[in-house]
């Protein structure tokens, strides 16, 4: 029998051996490696339109959740709401008539109001309302105008706005409290005191009255030679005569408190948005804000707090928030001089030592301060919650203040301030003394003495005492007793007004808009700080 050939043993041992190797493998894992082989890695035969990507392998996947969970910061919503007492400051752009209760007068919001840290009305908002009182004028008011030749006195009134037009369109319903409108409104700053040299200072310390009235009248000289002459004179007409209406110019500004709050919708912060919150303060800051209430020389003293409010937010010079708007502002007065007799006029110095910011702020700061899930004892100390840091202490000036132009107040450069007086009231005292002397001389010219004086000197004497109505009574009497008596009055209303009655006070009225310099303290300034 022939013996079988080898090559026949071997392809019956090829057929049978996937048979032995299944036997001594679990049934379990070769069913899970094969279905791992035919869908490359998934477990589960993947979506008919899945792409291939989307089997990954388990190690991979548990990676990608631990980082996905340590970069998804926490996030705090933030009410973008103007809260109430916040000013509104509108100049009128209409020339508005006092007469009766409801007459309408319109005007635009000159600086933007922020909510947060975020613009809500922007400058140039138009802003309508209505004169809602026209008071009566009191007896003795009207009389001490009678006395000065003024038969039409003005009526203290009251506006109100209720619509704010946004530039988009949108109008916004308020309810205002105002208070009373400030004509003319100038900027007064330390910035030009502080460029001054020391010569110059000396110079202008030295610098004599009669040069000073020099000054003032080259100034006035100016104003009547600038274009629009005609317009103003017509003005000054008006103004003296004894009867006029009662008009609000414009330009005139007003300070419109809101009665209630408005709310603008929410944003969202995280915690990169707080990394600068509260932390020092830049040298050479400067800060927009605005009193919370009335300061005067004639009822403060020294260690008396002030407060004011952040009007515009700060931020850092990587554009990171350091204080949000309504931060609150605390210092004390340092320095009050009240005005006293014979014209010595008062003195006021400020000085702010802390700023808080709003609770709101705090709040969103600690809500979203970092909260990572540490895989080890190493990377808990990846980064620190955000501090409370709700507190900053600074020595800050006032750099810059908006005031009505008839106070005459100055700044000095540490930022005090104090009243002046007009710069033309020697020369103004010396003419009507020299007019009511001047009254009591006959007429001797062309040969004629005529007892009543010379007519423009009646005439002119009689109107330093009762201005237009003065000068016709004068001039028309004819009577040298009258013209006397007239220029007398005036002389001495003069000198009692100029130099013997008190002085005028330093008034930063409620809401009085501010710019607060933070750095290094001026030497004076700081060492009147009181511990």
């Amino acid at each position: 029998m022939p013996r079988p050939c080898p090559m026949v043993y071997s392809t019956f041992f090829l057929l049978f051996l996937p048979a032995v190797v299944s036997a001594q493998t679990n049934p379990g894992e070769s069913r899970t490696a094969a279905q791992e082989q035919q869908h490359s890695g998934c477990l589960e035969a993947p979506a008919p339109d899945a792409p291939p990507s989307m089997c990954v392998p388990a190690l991979a996947k548990n990676e990608n959740d631990a980082d996905t969970e340590a970069i998804v910061k926490p996030t705090a919503k933030i009410d973008l709401r103007v809260p109430e007492g916040t000013t509104l400051r509108i100049d009128l752009d209409q020339r508005t008539r006092i007469f009766r209760p409801g007459d309408a007068v319109h005007g635009k919001v000159v600086e933007t109001v922020y909510a947060f840290d975020q613009p809500v009305i922007p400058a140039g908002s138009v802003a309508t309302g209505h004169v809602i009182k026209v008071d009566s004028v009191t007896a003795v008011r009207r009389t001490m105008s009678y006395a000065n030749g003024d038969f039409s006195p003005f009526h203290k009134y009251g506006v109100s706005f209720d619509t704010v037009t946004l530039p988009d369109g949108r109008q916004l319903p308020v309810a205002t409290t105002v208070s009373a409108g400030t004509a003319q409104v100038v900027h007064l700053s330390t910035a030009a005191e502080k460029q001054k040299t020391a010569a110059q200072r000396a110079a202008d310390a030295g610098k004599g009255k009669i040069n000073e009235a020099q000054d003032q009248i080259h100034e006035s000289w100016e104003q009547v030679t600038a274009p629009g002459q005609m317009d103003r004179l017509k003005r000054y007409v008006v103004a003296q005569s004894p009867y006029r209406h009662q008009y609000i110019e414009p330009g005139t500004r007003f300070n419109a408190d809101l009665d209630s709050p408005i709310s603008f919708g929410e944003i969202q912060r995280t915690s990169d948005d707080f990394t600068a919150l509260a932390s020092a303060l830049p040298l050479n800051t400067t800060l927009k804000a605005r009193l919370t209430g009335e300061v005067s020389s004639a009822t403060a003293t020294r260690g008396t707090r002030v407060e004011a409010v952040l009007t515009e937010p700060l931020y850092s010079s990587a554009h990171q928030l350091i204080l949000p708007v309504n931060s609150r502002i605390l210092g004390q007065v340092v320095q009050a001089k009240a005005a006293q007799k014979f014209h010595h006029n008062g003195e006021l110095r400020l000085i702010f030592e802390r700023i808080e910011i709003p609770a709101e702020a705090e709040r969103a700061a600690a809500e979203t301060a970092p909260k990572l899930v540490a895989q080890n004892s190493s990377a808990s100390e990846t980064r620190p919650e955000l501090t409370h840091r709700g507190n900053v202490r600074m020595t800050g000036n006032i750099e810059g203040v908006d005031v009505d132009k008839r106070d005459h107040m100055v700044l000095d450069e540490e930022g005090g301030a104090r009243t002046t007086d007009s710069k033309t009231r020697y020369l103004s005292t010396g003419v009507a003394i020299l007019l009511a002397a001047a009254a009591s001389h006959t007429d001797n010219e062309h040969g004629t003495v005529d007892n009543a004086g010379d007519p423009g000197v009646r005439t002119a004497a009689g109107g330093s005492g009762f201005r237009l109505v003065g000068a016709l009574i004068s001039l028309g009497a004819k009577s040298q007793p009258v013209s006397i008596a007239l220029g007398v009055y005036g002389a001495s209303s003069s000198v009692y007004t100029n130099f013997l009655s008190r002085g005028h006070e330093v008034v930063f009225p409620k809401d009085t808009p501010l710019e607060i310099g933070f750095g290094s303290p001026h030497a004076a300034a700081a060492s009147q700080t009181k511990p």
